[in-house]
Formats: C-alpha cells, structure tokens, sequence
C-alpha cells in the first residue's frame, strides 16, 4: 500500500512538474511590451507645469533661458497649456517670444486653445497685438 502510493505520488510529480517546464512556448507569448521614450523636461518647465511661480521666478533671475526648447516646447507653451496666467504674465514681461512654434507647428497660442486654457489665450492674444 505504501509502496502503491508512493509510485502514484511521484507519477504525479512528474507529470504535473516537468510538463510546465517542457513546454516549448513562452509563458507570456500574448502580451506586447512596448517602450516608449518620456522627452527630457528641464527644470524651469517642470516648475511651470506644476505652477511653482516662485521657482519659476527664481530661474528667470539667474538667467534661465526663458526661449529654449524642453521636450519640443518652451517654457511659454508649457504655461499656455497647463493655463498658468502668473507665469505668462511673468515669461512675456521678460521677453519670451510669442510666435515660435513647437516641432509640431503649434504655437502658445494653440497649445492654449487645445487645451481650453481660455485665460492664458486671451493673455498670448493680448500680448501679441501690443
């Protein structure tokens, strides 16, 4: 009886143990990985996307290039899009340009206005009949 059970015991094992390691097919041949790229966002962008205006302040006092392109926009569009009329008013107070476009072709103006962001497009429309 022992002897019976054990037999059983380990046909068991070894059916059920090596037919999931003996399978030629992959575990997860359903599933698609994909990798995507995030875009590098600079620092001062970032302070703009979360509406940091003192930080934001700060970078333009020590010389932060309030034109230069992070992840494909500058910091104006960042403001346009994410509605942030402080940071506007403070990035066209020192000279940020109205009518570059992204690499996409857009400008802070359409970036406002895609995203709704009805107060920032009245400020860049404002600003650009001055």
């Amino acid at each position: 009886m022992k002897k019976t059970a054990l037999i059983l015991a380990g046909i068991v094992m070894v059916t059920f143990g090596t037919s999931s390691f003996a399978s030629p097919e992959k575990p997860f041949k359903n599933y698609k990985v994909e990798v995507s790229k995030t875009p590098n966002v600079s620092p001062l962008c970032l302070a703009i996307s979360k509406g940091d205006t003192e930080t934001v302040r700060k970078f333009i006092e020590l010389g932060s290039d309030i034109n230069e392109k992070s992840g494909g926009m500058t910091p104006l569009m960042y403001a346009a899009r994410y509605n942030k009329t402080e940071i506007i008013k403070m990035l066209i107070a020192n000279g940020a340009k109205l009518r570059v476009k992204d690499d996409k072709g857009f400008t802070a103006l359409k970036h406002a206005e895609l995203s709704n962001a009805t107060e920032a497009a009245t400020l860049i429309k404002n600003a650009l009949k001055a």
